[in-house]
């Protein structure tokens, strides 16, 4: 490990001390700038993601009905989009789908929206845990790097993206299996071969 990146993490908490906001823009950028250097999508792609997910999310919030009714997440990896979280009615799933594909640069969307009421504190805060499980089953995987990997569950379902070999999402996907609470797990992965 080079000199420079046992510093990093040194330098990311003194920037976090720093008074008022100035700190905490400092180490989301340094955070920023790290995950992006070992990630495979290009940095122009990582910024539209985050980009096609604040839209996507905006546009959902403007339907008043969708934003008094359901609950809703927007994930995006590489331009494809994942909606994961609950809504009252089918008219409603199909809705919150058109308002995402109207978003500019979305190449596919996946529409996991279940037809019901949204889920209690209880089920998000058990589904954050899983998801922290998940990751670190993945840290702990040899030969596989987990920052190519974007990890979200949602009522117990554990839903998997990213670019990778069709051998390293069958890991990914099998360690994921393993970890206690996971219903299912949905490979919503790109291939690299």
């Amino acid at each position: 490990m080079s000199e420079k990146r046992l510093y990093l993490p040194v330098w990311i908490l003194l920037f976090a001390l720093l008074p008022g906001c100035t700190g905490g823009f400092i180490v989301a950028g340094a955070a920023t700038g790290v995950a992006v250097a070992y990630d495979r999508r290009t940095a122009g792609t990582v910024v539209e993601d985050q980009n096609i997910e604040l839209k996507a999310a905006a546009a959902i919030r403007k339907d008043p009905e969708l934003r008094r009714k359901a609950h809703i997440s927007v994930i995006s990896y590489n331009n494809v989009v994942l909606l994961v979280g609950q809504v009252p009615s089918q008219r409603l799933k199909v809705r919150a789908a058109r308002l995402v594909q109207g978003v500019e640069k979305v190449r596919r969307i996946h529409n996991e929206l279940t037809v019901g009421p949204p889920a209690p504190f209880a089920t998000r805060n058990r589904d954050a845990w899983i998801t922290a499980k998940a990751k670190s089953a993945l840290l702990q995987t040899k030969g596989l790097d987990s920052l190519h990997v974007k990890v979200v569950t949602e009522e117990g379902a554990v839903y998997l993206m990213g670019l990778l070999s069709r051998q390293e999402a069958e890991e990914v996907a099998r360690r994921v299996q393993q970890v206690k609470g996971v219903r299912r797990v949905v490979k919503v992965f790109e291939y690299l071969d």
